[in-house]
């Protein structure tokens, strides 16, 4: 199984790319994960917020197959803990998913048309993180679930 983040907007912070980039290679022995990084749009009146994230999701569609088990970063997404998210990416690859994409959105939140495509919304806590924070958290929990699935040493 593979495993593509689909986030809006890069990383700047320095710390935040490091431990990122930490957690992809720890990632190596486990799977494939690769990052799309998709320019957010401006939203410069409150009022067409909907609409850009529509525009976004679209462009974030495009790189999604038909076949790929999405799961969208939401609020109001599911929490899990580590152990049932492990849980989850196991039960993936074993129903042969080929490949797993997670959805990041803007700070403005994820488009309906996204949302709707989503086999799965996750939210990693009840607390607001930045983006940033949230791709970090995410790898990291990602890397978390294949040591937990290995029973491998880590997670404790």
């Amino acid at each position: 199984m593979k495993i593509k983040i689909i986030a809006l907007g890069k990383i700047k912070e320095k710390y935040i790319k490091s431990g990122i980039d930490e957690f992809l290679k720890r990632l190596i022995p486990y799977t494939q994960v690769s990052v799309l990084e998709i320019n957010p749009i401006e939203i410069k009146d409150e009022s067409l917020k909907n609409k850009v994230l529509e525009q976004e999701g679209e462009r974030i569609l495009s790189n999604i197959k038909p076949n790929d088990y999405v799961i969208t970063l939401e609020i109001s997404g599911k929490t899990y803990s580590s152990e049932e998210f492990a849980a989850l990416i196991e039960k993936i690859t074993n129903d042969g998913i080929g490949q797993v994409v997670f959805v990041i959105g803007s700070s403005c939140g994820i488009g309906k048309n996204v949302s709707n495509r989503a086999n799965c919304k996750l939210s990693l806590s009840k607390m607001t993180f930045l983006h940033e924070f949230a791709r970090l958290i995410l790898t990291e929990q990602i890397y978390r679930a294949f040591k937990i699935i290995k029973k491998e040493t880590y997670h404790k």
